[in-house]
């Protein structure tokens, strides 16, 4: 993967694409959203940016072979390593963001709100640990 010119804007970018799909394609009618398509997109759109900021900041693509992917225990253990406190964030995030919306797309607007703010919680986290190089 290339290295990014700034990758935690790039992060900041995939959360406000994952809120901008919400507000103009979702239609939420009363506590949820009618359209789960959009919600997946959105679930999928700010668990990238979670992944982008953390790649920054943690040494997880370091050593990969061509083609080989990473798994999210390679995550936690990169983040454990930094910040202990930090992976139940990463977990409720994954959880949220990645499984609920980006796999199920759960249309309750309270879970979908309190998943970006677990991802947009990691991201500041990896804002204040990133150095340009």
């Amino acid at each position: 993967m290339a290295m990014l010119k700034n990758p935690i804007r790039e992060a900041e970018r995939y959360m406000q694409n994952a809120r901008t799909v919400l507000s103009e394609k979702a239609e939420k009618e009363g506590n949820y959203y009618k359209d789960r398509k959009y919600v997946k997109a959105a679930g999928n759109y700010a668990w990238n940016g979670v992944l982008v900021a953390l790649d920054a900041v943690t040494e997880v693509q370091k050593g990969l072979k061509k083609g080989q992917r990473l798994d999210f225990k390679d995550y936690m253990d990169a983040i454990a390593k930094k910040d202990r406190k930090m992976t139940f964030p990463l977990m409720a995030a994954y959880e949220s963001l990645h499984k609920a919306l980006g796999y199920d797309g759960n249309p309750n607007f309270v879970i979908v709100q309190e998943s970006l703010k677990d991802g947009q919680k990691i991201i500041d986290w990896a804002a204040k640990h990133y150095s340009e190089n």
